[in-house]
């Protein structure tokens, strides 16, 4: 996974289309040896499995192909539906494809630890729609995500990287829980830097792209022990669009929590 540097680019606050090549298996291959992740993700679709698994009807040689990879591939297990996915594999997974304009569009998946988002809601959309709550992304790159997605061949996967602030150590954040977000007054030790790990891998038969999401929790007085860490993230912070600020929830700490890591980086 990758280190502060690739999460906070030098300079202010932007989107960027920074991807990484790296091998399938070491993403979607199982990584867990306590088994927790499993365990966590058949809770959550064993309570409610049309909430965190769906799959659109016509797609099914789309969930097909994917399934086939895991097991061949990265020795999964077989599965034959998108809730037996969701309980084998341990990462959450989407599935794109595109529709005859070319645009790509959420055909189903198995998300069992969302950010913030869920998936009912999302499912058939096109990735503009998906992402318009998103302020100012689409304009900065609807335009290049597909241009991206449209010439992915077969291979290797691509990665990048997606992070936020979270007051809690909870995996799944889908909205229904109304779980906590980051409030007054700032302690660190209650705060998590929350990082999605993204990888996207093109699938040859049915042309559609498989989408895969690990999470990763650091707790904020843990990371701010890195001096490169503080460097960056106070640099997102302070850079950060206001409306982008309000989107991740930061709005109400943001100030104290620049003034935190001025201090931690002595500037």
């Amino acid at each position: 996974m990758s280190g502060p540097g690739a999460l906070f680019p030098d300079g202010s606050y932007r989107f960027h289309l920074t991807l990484r090549r790296g091998e399938p298996r070491e993403f979607f291959g199982a990584q867990d040896l306590s088994g927790r992740l499993l365990q966590e993700r058949a809770k959550w679709l064993s309570e409610n499995p049309a909430r965190y698994a769906a799959l659109l009807p016509g797609n099914e040689p789309l969930l097909a192909e994917a399934a086939e990879l895991g097991e061949k591939a990265w020795g999964l297990p077989r599965v034959a539906s998108v809730l037996e996915l969701g309980a084998a594999w341990e990462p959450d997974v989407l599935l794109l494809s595109p529709d005859p304009t070319g645009a790509f569009r959420l055909r189903g998946g198995a998300l069992c630890f969302p950010t913030g988002w869920a998936l009912d809601e999302k499912i058939g959309h096109p990735l503009d729609f998906i992402h318009g709550v998103v302020p100012g992304l689409n304009a900065a790159l609807a335009s290049p995500i597909q241009q991206f997605l449209s010439r992915l061949k077969p291979g290797a996967v691509f990665h990048r990287d997606n992070w936020g602030i979270v007051a809690t150590d909870e995996l799944n954040l889908h909205p229904s829980r109304g779980l906590p977000v980051p409030a007054l007054p700032v302690v660190l030790a209650r705060l998590w830097l929350r990082v999605e790990y993204q990888a996207l891998l093109a699938l040859p038969r049915t042309r559609g792209i498989l989408f895969g999401i690990r999470i990763a929790l650091q707790r904020l007085d843990e990371f701010v022990q890195d001096s490169t860490a503080v460097v960056g993230l106070r640099q997102a912070l302070a850079t950060m669009p206001p409306e982008m600020a309000s989107y991740k929830k930061l709005a109400g700490i943001r100030v104290k929590l620049i003034e935190f890591l001025e201090e931690k980086s002595g500037f």
